[in-house]
């Protein structure tokens, strides 16, 4: 398991000023540089920013095209079918576009293919469907930009097709192939002005909408009220939260409480959680992964029938009943991922130790589990990890990358191996025949350039502050930065020389300690440490300090409110 280095941001600025222009502490200002945020407007914005400051819909390449062509499809009452995907991102904006149309008095149906039987995104037989099914139009969204033979048979039986989607688009040597659809919106297409192409496929989704619903008068409260599935959806789908998506996100977690799905709301409840304080990490860990528990275990059209059941219809009395199943499925998927994730480790552990990417192998595992424990295996090595699992006629993976290793890239470099590959720099999915697995990790291997430096994981320090600085003012400040996530980090801090005065285990599975530690000038604090409880209490007696980065909080307990710090990270003394 590889070892950890911290790491002191050093960025510059002169954070007293932009403290008392923005009547903000020093140390808020110097987290807000540490993210990449410089200059008055780009601050105020990150601080302020409302759903004024979205980017114009109209700077994504095609969406005047399509907007046209659709606009037509509704008026002549053409067939529309909707694609989407699987996933959380493919879910909600299936939902956003199948909402939209439906209110648009549209004649419209949606498919989203199966994980198992169809895999990823649009294929021949979701064509083929379509035209028997006499459908005129073919939409999709959260895919389609490397569905090139897929849209030439569709052009080929007289189908138009508009393509929403958001992933990296597949390349011909140096040239971008885009297929022959008669609109192609994504703003990973190089000639696309969008400012911000780190958008999900939701959010392209919703700003057709967004064009789609101004030219057709509805009031724009309406495409609002579509917000917060823009917004589960970047969260779901690992998006960077800034720019705009940090704007969406921040808005849409407000809209949840109003929502007009009974379904998303039985989900809420579903899982415990309080409807009115919703943060990122919930949709990310708690709400999220059970909308793409039905993708990967059973069918997605369940999550997608869970968010169309509406308040005040009938449908809401089952929304109940279908949220308690996806909570049961996550668990299940939970289970299945813990026994996948054994066997990788073992794997890696005993055969793959020297490898520079790791490619496991996983034949008995169900194939909608290989991205989670990709991800996993790239948590506990810090290398580039492809997950591969069997399938029917052939093998299916899923990676998770490093930032130093663009994934997306690596396959187009071995993409005479694969049956079919798209991803991003981050993360990728891909097929491939059996007998090239072994092939298929030898030349990863072979092409990889990273070092030894790649492999070592850096945790980032904001500010060296000592616990004496911690208030009330300043923990609730910090939750101004909110929402945190990938890209907008929660901050970091970290002390020297702390002196353990108590401490004992928490938790039913033995995973926490509370203790009071203590400075050099002697203030003592409160302090959470999420652990092996018996081994952390067992090697902290033993210690005669410890290191720490942590996070500054307010515990509650029997309406008393006291200063704590949430350790992230520790190294002790003996």
């Amino acid at each position: 398991m590889a070892e950890e280095v911290w790491m002191l941001q050093t960025k510059k600025a002169d954070f007293k000023q932009i403290g008392a222009r923005f009547r903000i502490d020093p140390v808020t200002a110097r987290i807000i540089r540490n993210r990449g945020i410089e200059g008055e407007a780009a601050i105020d914005r990150y601080l302020n920013g409302t759903l004024d400051d979205l980017y114009d819909p109209m700077l994504l390449k095609d969406m005047e095209r399509a907007v046209s062509i659709l606009c037509e499809a509704v008026d002549t009452g053409k067939k529309i079918r909707i694609v989407g995907d699987y996933d959380i991102d493919g879910v909600c904006s299936t939902y956003i576009l199948l909402q939209a149309f439906e209110r648009l008095g549209s004649d419209v149906d949606f498919e989203i293919p199966d994980r198992i039987k169809d895999g990823y995104g649009i294929n021949e037989s979701i064509i083929e469907q379509a035209h028997a099914d006499g459908v005129e139009v073919i939409l999709t969204c959260d895919n389609g930009i490397s569905a090139f033979h897929q849209v030439e048979l569709a052009k080929k039986y007289g189908m138009t097709v508009v393509i929403t989607d958001h992933h990296e688009v597949p390349l011909d040597g140096e040239k971008e192939k885009i297929p022959p659809a008669d609109a192609v919106i994504d703003p990973k297409q190089a000639d696309c002005p969008y400012p911000f192409p780190e958008i999900c496929g939701a959010v392209v989704a919703y700003k057709l909408v967004q064009v789609l619903y101004a030219r057709r008068g509805v009031p724009q409260m309406e495409w609002l009220d579509l917000l917060e599935f823009a917004a589960i959806a970047t969260v779901g789908d690992v998006m960077k939260l800034q720019d705009e998506n940090r704007i969406l996100v921040r808005w849409g977690l407000k809209q949840i409480p109003h929502t007009a799905s009974a379904g998303l709301r039985a989900l809420v409840e579903a899982c415990g959680l309080d409807i009115y304080n919703l943060t990122a990490y919930h949709i990310g860990f708690v709400v999220g992964p059970c909308l793409n528990a039905s993708g990967r275990l059973k069918t997605a059209q369940l999550a997608l029938e869970l968010l169309l059941c509406e308040e005040g219809t009938p449908a809401a009395l089952r929304a109940e009943e279908m949220a308690a199943e996806l909570k049961l499925l996550n668990e299940d998927r939970k289970d299945m991922t813990q026994a996948g994730m054994e066997q990788a480790f073992e794997q890696v552990d005993t055969e793959l130790a020297d490898d520079d990417v790791l490619v496991v192998y996983l034949p008995d595992c169900h194939e909608s589990l290989a991205g989670i424990i990709a991800g996993r295996v790239r948590e506990a090595y810090n290398k580039p990890s492809f997950v591969l699992t069997k399938g029917e006629d052939c093998v299916k993976g899923s990676g998770r990358s490093i930032e130093s290793y663009h994934m997306y890239r690596a396959l187009c470099g071995v993409q005479d191996l694969l049956l079919k590959f798209g991803g991003h720099p981050m993360a990728a999915g891909f097929s491939l025949k059996e007998e090239n697995v072994g092939e298929f990790r030898r030349r990863l291997n072979e092409q990889s350039t990273l070092t030894k430096e790649d492999f070592i994981p850096k945790i980032w320090i904001d500010v060296a502050m000592p616990l004496e600085y911690i208030s009330e003012t300043l923990v609730n400040e910090l939750k101004s930065l909110e929402p945190f996530g990938q890209g907008n980090e929660k901050p970091q801090f970290a002390q020297k020389n702390l002196r353990i005065r108590s401490l004992r285990a928490l938790g039913r599975n033995n995973n926490a300690v509370r203790m009071t530690v203590v400075t050099e000038q002697g203030r003592p604090m409160e302090a959470m440490v999420f652990t092996e409880a018996d081994k952390f209490v067992e090697e902290a007696k033993n210690s005669r300090s410890m290191d720490v980065i942590y996070y500054p909080d307010i515990n509650e307990y029997n309406g008393n409110r006291t200063l704590q710090i949430v350790v992230r990270a520790y190294k002790l003394h003996a």
